[in-house]
């Protein structure tokens, strides 16, 4: 199929293809495997988006991009600088290319990307503390509110249990299928195929989380190979957007507040109990799929001894 033809009737594919044989960064070069993953998941997204507001990628306007980024913050409950800095960049370079080789007329994101500003600080760092963690734990535990057939709340509390309890990125939980989960006594765990830069691993599930996904798997009831764990009504992955209020809607029911209420909450929190527990930075990282330790290293500075160390060092 001629490329020009594949961005009107396969855009996702036709993007992805660019992503990987032709993108290239300011040094131009081609992007690392990492960051064409997450490149191709920020598309996948505002593609979602311009269909569902019956949009395109080859017409789509600044309006429309404008309320998609109004989107990712109401979404985390509040603006994220780095996030939607991220979206415009990677949109601007896509609708440069797509000007370029005469698909589009205009560019809807230059102007943005002329004015917006890199930030230069992390975002804040969002988790459980103690306290809180082992409140979700029981509410994911407990059962005598789930009403026998309401199957919206077994599968919510599955999806918060196994995001609470292992770790995984809000992606890997949606994409994850029913028989990536074992729930053997021996070591209950879920496989997480390698994704670019990201290593296959097999993820302990904690042991408070076993008996809502175990609920929410005999519900299923037998899966074939390629069945989904939390499939939607038309079998397809979660939205990010239903994924995020299952987890806004958990939290809010422990009383916890935060600028942002969603998935990553959860794996901040797993990753701060792993090493509460006494893990290692290398080992927390490997259970989460990093390639760093900078995200560890952030976590950790929130354990009490470090904040001890501060108050005492002035």
């Amino acid at each position: 199929m001629d490329i020009h033809a594949r961005w009107y009737s396969e855009p996702a594919a036709a993007y992805h293809d660019w992503q990987y044989r032709h993108a290239v960064g300011a040094n131009r070069r081609l992007f690392s495997d990492r960051s064409m993953l997450q490149h191709c998941s920020m598309f996948d997204r505002f593609y979602r988006y311009l269909v569902e507001h019956r949009a395109t990628i080859t017409t789509f306007t600044q309006t429309d991009l404008m309320a998609f980024l109004d989107t990712i913050s109401e979404q985390s409950s509040a603006p994220s600088a780095t996030t939607r800095h991220r979206y415009v960049k990677l949109i601007d370079r896509l609708c440069r290319y797509l000007v370029d080789i005469g698909i589009r007329k205009t560019n809807p994101a230059e102007s943005w990307a002329t004015w917006q500003v890199w930030p230069t600080t992390d975002p804040d760092l969002l988790y459980l503390d103690e306290e809180e963690d082992a409140l979700l734990q029981a509410r994911v535990l407990e059962s005598a509110d789930v009403v026998d057939g309401n199957t919206r709340q077994l599968r919510d509390r599955a999806i918060t249990a196994l995001l609470l309890g292992s770790g995984i990125t809000a992606s890997e939980a949606r994409q994850s299928l029913a028989n990536a989960v074992d729930l053997h006594p021996v070591r209950p765990h879920v496989h997480i195929p390698k994704r670019g830069a990201r290593w296959e691993r097999k993820v302990t599930i904690a042991d408070f989380a076993l008996p809502a996904i175990d609920r929410w798997k005999s519900h299923l009831g037998p899966a074939t190979q390629d069945a989904l764990l939390f499939p939607s009504p038309d079998n397809k992955p979660l939205s990010d957007w239903t994924l995020i209020s299952i987890v806004k809607a958990q939290l809010e029911a422990i009383g916890f507040e935060g600028p942002e209420m969603g998935p990553r909450v959860l794996r901040n929190t797993y990753a701060r109990r792993q090493l509460l527990e006494g893990r290692t930075d290398e080992d927390v990282s490997a259970l989460l799929g990093l390639v760093s330790l900078r995200t560890v290293h952030r976590i950790r500075q929130t354990m009490p001894e470090m904040a001890e160390a501060k108050v005492s060092g002035g």
